[in-house]
């Protein structure tokens, strides 16, 4: 019997649990500042960050400021709630709109409506099938004339796809029973932070509570050419260095604000307080974009380098594969993938079809609490979502890109 018990002692004392690093995402930082400071990658390095920290990272933080201020004014969820259940139609119209706002947000809504009997299936399909979730920020920031015709183009798919879904089946259709959503909810754990992550959350506010209107000056000038190292007499490549450092610090505090345990919480945005600041929620979504838009423009720009490959004209070469791509990635839950997409599209290489199927299939990070609640429902709806994705898709390639 002491045997065993030492045994069992020593499996414990030895678990390899013990050797899991923590903060996983450390790995993003470390890696950039690895990539500084070698000769070889150093100027790649330094111009890619600097353009995603100047190009990208300070207009999403500014439209991220804007939303969420806006947010607060507009907020009268409880009177659109009242006007999309009067009747089936205005439940599809308005989970559509509910869905093309920036986020995951609006589609969150829809998703635990449905799940509590208050809207239909169709509205599922609507708001899954018009929400881009975060990746909208980063093409309105980016390109805000594509952004808003995408934005409007999913809008229209999604009340057409779920007025079309209303047709064929009921409001009731795979919507799991009162006590089993009961149940999941029990069982639900809540997410733990612990205080040093808190402090990280809160430096992520500070960094940009004091940046954002720098940034997005800075940003503004450099959109119209202006050489800002020449205009405030600075030593060339000042500002390059500059945003590379602001950029791979905002990753440090990004990385040690949640650790990855899964799938999901390696690609659905972070957890954020109800009532935090809006520059703290705008903080906390930039750094998420910013994350993912840094690891496509690095690989991206280290393939061309080190590869002497033109992506842009390597995927050209796919023209037919570049929609059902798009959506195929667009399928995968969480807002981390679909970023990637809408980052290749804004470096020029994938071509727009691929985005628009990306944009329409992408169900964002609202597909989790569908998946953990309405498993059935969920796989459908994506399912259905997935078909005008297509259609959209390749009618954009045939029509204009052939």
């Amino acid at each position: 019997m002491d045997s065993i018990k030492v045994s069992q002692s020593s499996t414990q004392w030895f678990s390899l649990s013990q050797f899991s690093p923590a903060y996983k995402r450390l790995l993003l930082p470390i890696s950039l500042v690895a990539l500084v400071a070698n000769e070889t990658t150093r100027d790649v390095a330094v111009n890619t960050l600097s353009d995603a920290f100047w190009a990208v990272s300070a207009y999403v933080a500014f439209t991220l400021a804007i939303y969420h201020y806006a947010s607060i004014f507009m907020n009268r969820e409880s009177k659109i709630v009242n006007l999309y259940q009067k009747s089936r139609g205005y439940q599809v119209l308005f989970s559509s709109i509910l869905g093309a706002l920036p986020g995951c947000g609006g589609a969150i809504i829809v998703t635990t409506q449905f799940v509590s009997g208050r809207v239909g299936f169709g509205a599922i399909v609507a708001v899954l099938t018009s929400t881009m979730g975060d990746a909208a920020f980063l093409l309105l920031a980016s390109k805000p004339d594509i952004g808003f015709a995408v934005v409007a183009l999913g809008v229209v798919v999604g009340c057409v796809s779920g007025w079309v879904v209303n047709m064929i089946h009921k409001d009731d259709f795979l919507r799991p029973e009162a006590q089993t959503v009961a149940n999941k909810f029990c069982c639900t754990s809540t997410t733990h932070t612990t205080n040093f992550e808190k402090k990280a959350i809160n430096l992520q506010g500070a960094f940009w509570k004091w940046l954002l209107v720098p940034a997005t000056v800075v940003a503004f000038l450099g959109s119209f050419q202006v050489d800002i190292n020449a205009l405030l007499s600075l030593p060339t490549m000042s500002i390059e260095w500059l945003g590379t450092i602001l950029i791979i610090s905002s990753m440090l505090l990004w990385s040690l604000t949640k650790e990855i345990k899964d799938y999901e919480s390696t690609v659905a945005e972070d957890t954020k307080c109800v009532s935090s600041h809006p520059l703290q929620k705008a903080a906390q979504d930039t750094n998420f974009v910013t994350a993912w838009v840094i690891v496509a423009f690095m690989a991206f720009e280290l393939i061309a380098f080190f590869g002497h490959i033109d992506l842009a004209a390597t995927f050209s070469g796919w023209g037919m594969l570049m929609p059902l791509i798009g959506l195929a990635i667009g399928m995968l839950p969480g807002c981390g993938p679909q970023i990637l997409v809408t980052s290749l599209y804004i470096a020029g290489a994938v071509p727009l079809s691929a985005q628009i199927s990306n944009a329409i299939s992408n169900d964002g990070d609202a597909l989790f609490p569908m998946i953990a609640l309405a498993p059935k429902a969920a796989f459908v709806a994506t399912i259905y979502s997935a078909v005008p994705a297509i259609i959209v898709g390749y009618g954009y390639y045939f029509l204009f890109e052939i």
